[in-house]
């Protein structure tokens, strides 16, 4: 089993987040999860893939040519794909994983989220979808996805296929719990 986790190419101002992705990163080593994500060595992305190869787990990296020439690329990971485009490194992210995780992170995060997020709406897929809130921060994310509903541009079905928690334990629990029944 394996988590396609998306989150933030800095690690933030608060110290707090690069806590949380070392926290996600043991749990799902933990857990015998396997990690899928962005294929990179900075921030948190960086500080995710370490705290699962420390614990002894697997990490499946993706990333575009242009980011590895740019050296980004993780140089320590369990597989390293190196892909054109940052089409195919979330369709090969996607197709790898059995479910997703966002933590925080900035515009391409969100875009990776809400790409995955769309595609489940059109049922490109049926795998689960968590945001561990670290600190609150999807708080004002999550206030604009309910003022969508209030004013009619989002049905309230398709915002609960995103399950958020501020705990990474419980997102776990329910992500494992959600897997077992899409199998």
């Amino acid at each position: 089993m394996r988590i396609c986790v998306f989150c933030g190419s800095k690690a933030g101002h608060r110290p707090i987040h690069a806590t949380a992705a070392r926290s996600v990163g043991r749990l799902l080593a933990e857990r015998g999860m396997g990690l899928v994500y962005g294929g990179g060595h900075v921030g948190l992305m960086g500080i995710l893939a370490d705290a699962v190869l420390d614990a002894g787990g697997q990490v499946i990296g993706v990333i575009p040519r242009s980011m590895v020439e740019e050296e980004l690329a993780h140089q320590r990971l369990t597989e390293l794909h190196v892909v054109g485009s940052m089409h195919e490194r979330k369709a090969l992210m996607a197709s790898k994983s059995h479910g997703f995780m966002a933590l925080p992170g900035g515009y391409g995060t969100v875009e990776e989220l809400f790409e995955i997020i769309t595609w489940r709406q059109l049922r490109l897929h049926d795998k689960p979808i968590g945001i561990l809130n670290v600190a609150g921060f999807f708080d004002p994310l999550m206030a604009w996805l309910d003022h969508a509903i209030a004013e009619g541009f989002l049905a309230r079905k398709h915002r609960n296929l995103v399950h958020v928690s501020d705990e990474p334990e419980a997102l776990f629990a329910w992500m494992i719990d959600s897997i077992g029944q899409t199998s």
